[in-house]
């Protein structure tokens, strides 16, 4: 980021639906989408309020009355920019603009800014572009005067008469169309990266969290890498692998995934399927909450919702980690480490002063050092995939050629056996 990009000053707006039946509690929700915007380089916040409503006005959002109040508010803290904490139509958000004399974000653009700005990888980059493109495509409604004029065809480019809007959306699709062939050779080519990684004998740790539960925080600790990590939603896109060797002797690939959201809009969350796939390849899961926000019960179950949605099954191992525990009062802590104690899969730490680390790797080793048995397998000469795969994973002990295909002798863990069976 450059020191010369100009600052823009923001205003945030949570409009607090009585009637929607998903409403969440306006405060805290207002917290979140502040921190969404404090996310954004260039933007500072100069202020932030909860509309309450009890309907939405088609055209506007908001009714005459209250777009007069909040016009003098954007107006009086000097605003260029309003972000609306929710999902806002073409037409609502051009008369919007026009009404408040400011451009406008909804939650969905505020997102796609943060993601095209925290992309890092060439994947990341291709899914934000087409995340961008598909909400642009959205936006393509008869909203903007330049849309409805006319084009005359030159027969090759469209027909006769097609209208700019048509235009406009053929030109994203085809962009699209182009993204999806980039993005298919890169996702082929980062799953040869991981074929050569499976044959790194280290097991891979993940964290994951809900936006801001501490999960950088806690990678730097245990790393000693300088990943981004600011107290911030979203501060890490791309999973960024690191090896550790843990207290115990252990070797782990530990991976820092990007942060969950509670609502994140559709378009977005194909677009970050790939950023969480090293998840799926993960041989143990953390899962690292704020314990300390008020909300943590809630973004407990949209993380678990997430996971189940990319495919993650019961079989991974999970810890969970009760984070930021330096920001209970202390009777509170106490109660919680209580509880802890009589779970073996569940920590109370803080990243920030290391309290609580040490017997959660502990038990990170443990969880990785599976029990294993030894059995024999037969493989037809066909299967020669799967032969492969029992190499890369190191589990063969003995292997001997017969007429129609191998005898193998494997030691494994119940995991590798049912990944092997899905093969």
């Amino acid at each position: 980021m450059g020191d010369d990009r100009p600052i823009t000053r923001g205003y945030v707006l949570h409009p607090d639906i009585r009637t929607d039946p998903d409403r969440h509690a306006p405060e805290p929700a207002l917290e979140e989408a502040v921190s969404l915007a404090v996310a954004l380089p260039d933007l500072e916040v100069v202020g932030s309020e909860i509309v309450p409503l009890n309907k939405v006005h088609p055209g506007m959002l908001f009714g005459s009355g209250k777009i007069e109040e909040l016009k003098a508010r954007i107006k009086a803290a000097n605003a260029g920019l309003v972000l609306i904490d929710g999902p806002v139509s073409p037409v609502q958000q051009r008369n919007l603009e026009k009404a408040l004399d400011a451009k406008l974000l909804d939650r969905t653009g505020l997102i796609l800014e943060i993601f095209s700005d925290r992309a890092l990888t060439r994947e990341g980059v291709l899914q934000v572009e087409m995340a961008a493109l598909s909400y642009q495509r959205t936006r393509l409604v008869r909203a903007w005067t330049h849309l409805e004029r006319q084009r005359g065809g030159l027969g090759f480019v469209g027909g006769p008469g097609e209208t700019q809007i048509e235009a406009d959306r053929r030109a994203i699709d085809d962009q699209l169309n182009r993204l999806r062939k980039q993005l298919a050779k890169v996702v082929k080519t980062r799953s040869l990266h991981r074929a050569a990684r499976a044959k790194v004998p280290f097991p891979i740790v993940a964290l994951v969290g809900y936006t801001n539960a501490g999960k950088s925080t806690l990678f730097n600790r245990l790393t000693g890498a300088q990943v981004m990590a600011k107290d911030m939603l979203f501060a890490t896109l791309d999973p960024t692998m690191r090896k550790v060797e843990l207290e115990t002797g252990d070797e782990v690939i530990l991976s820092d995934t990007v942060g969950f959201i509670s609502d994140l809009p559709t378009q977005l969350v194909a677009a970050f399927r790939a950023t969480l796939e090293e998840v799926l390849e993960a041989d143990v899961i953390v899962h690292v909450r704020d314990i300390s926000h008020p909300e943590t019960e809630n973004q407990r179950a949209q993380v678990m919702a997430i996971l189940s949605d990319l495919g993650v099954t019961g079989d991974t191992p999970m810890i969970e980690v009760w984070n930021k525990i330096d920001l209970m009062p202390p009777e509170e802590a106490a109660a919680l480490q209580a509880r802890a104690a009589r779970d073996p899969d569940l920590f109370v730490t803080s990243a920030v002063t290391g309290e609580g680390l040490s017997p959660m790797l502990q038990r990170v080793s443990e969880r990785l050092s599976a029990p294993k048995t030894t059995e024999e397998l037969f493989l037809p000469y066909t299967e020669g995939r799967k032969r492969a795969w029992l190499h890369e994973e190191a589990v063969v002990d003995d292997e001997r050629p017969g007429d129609a295909g191998y005898q193998l002798t494997v030691t494994w863990t119940d995991r590798q056996k049912a990944r092997f069976e899905k093969l």
